[in-house]
């Protein structure tokens, strides 16, 4: 395993982040696909093993469950300056905007709610997981600051946003002093390449760390075209990311397969292998040991200019899809 700095933190991270939304109660959340505690923590110490060291939650992911699924597995099986733990919170809910709870007051709750999950006294990267048009701005930034400042967080992330909003929301906290976003979690994958329009060039400017989930296209880039995984099969949301592209994304998974087969190397490799030379560590998720074994093999392969060149050239834009098509209908709303 390979390791770097996660932009402009002193966090040391592997160059892939165990994606942990597989794991929690699959009688507790939207989706019924997730493994039990057991079966999390066998994937879990997998990783360990491989080096990752970067783990990636939320308090949304199953009611809570796969962080105390992720909490208690890293506790068991690895020291806590070892590992480096991102969880994230939601927007304000309308019984919170009803009963006139602030942003601070929200986040607080939702820091404290996911420490105990944890088991643990602080995460390393804490991450608002997409953008709440119904509070202010300074709230939201202030109470993120109060998190970092009690230390209950040592860095704050964003997810799910655009460019606009994160210029913003760090131009606002560079103004007021408040802790800064060190990194974005986005839509990124070689069949969804929007963020280079304009995340990835000031992301790059100002050396904020890109750690995008979907790397893999919800198992897409990872299989023949047409085979279909639990996941899939089972996530209505996951099908409806690509649904509407699926003919020409089918032209570059084929690529993928083409090489994959070319290099004696599985299609998860020459995915994420392309993936790791635009970003600091895609979130991979993992409900199986070879899911997470193929992740780790990938940082150490290199694909050549004429073969990149190859997997790149068909791609064509796509729309918006999921959270941050919603995002697009808000602003254009407001």
């Amino acid at each position: 395993m390979n390791y770097t700095k996660l932009g402009n933190s002193d966090l040391k991270v592997s160059r892939i982040c165990m994606g942990c939304m597989g794991f929690g109660d699959a009688n507790k959340g939207q989706h019924s696909w997730t493994l039990d505690e057991e079966h999390s923590r066998a994937v879990i110490k997998r990783g360990l093993e491989l080096g990752v060291n970067f783990y990636d939650t939320a308090i949304a992911y199953q009611s809570g469950t796969s962080e105390q699924y992720v909490g208690k597995a890293l506790r068991d099986y690895a020291k806590r300056d070892e590992v480096v733990i991102a969880t994230k919170f939601l927007p304000r809910t309308e019984e919170e905007i009803a009963a006139g709870s602030t942003g601070q007051d929200h986040i607080e709750k939702m820091i404290n709610q996911s420490l105990k999950n944890l088991g643990t006294d602080y995460v390393d990267l804490y991450i608002y997981h997409m953008w709440d048009y119904r509070t202010p701005l300074y709230e939201i930034m202030d109470g993120l600051n109060r998190v970092v400042q009690a230390g209950k967080a040592r860095y704050i992330g964003i997810s799910n946003c655009f460019a606009w909003q994160l210029a913003k929301a760090n131009a606002l906290a560079e103004k007021e002093g408040f802790a800064k976003f060190v990194s974005v979690q986005g839509h990124y994958n070689l069949i969804f390449r929007e963020e280079e329009r304009e995340m990835v060039p000031y992301c790059r400017e100002e050396k904020i760390a890109l750690t995008p989930y979907s790397a893999l296209a919800g198992g897409r880039l990872s299989k023949q075209a047409g085979e279909m995984s639990n996941r899939l099969e089972q996530d209505d949301y996951a099908r409806l990311k690509y649904d509407a592209s699926q003919e020409q994304d089918e032209v570059i998974i084929g690529r993928v397969a083409e090489l994959a087969e070319k290099r004696g190397m599985s299609m998860t490799e020459i995915s994420l292998a392309w993936l790791l030379t635009k970003v600091t560590s895609p979130v991979v998720g993992a409900t199986k040991f070879h899911h997470i074994e193929g992740a780790a093999a990938a940082v150490d392969m290199e694909l050549t200019e004429e073969e990149t060149n190859y997997l790149e050239e068909a791609y064509v834009p796509h729309k918006l899809v999921g959270v941050m098509a919603e995002n697009s209908a808000i602003t254009c709303r407001l």
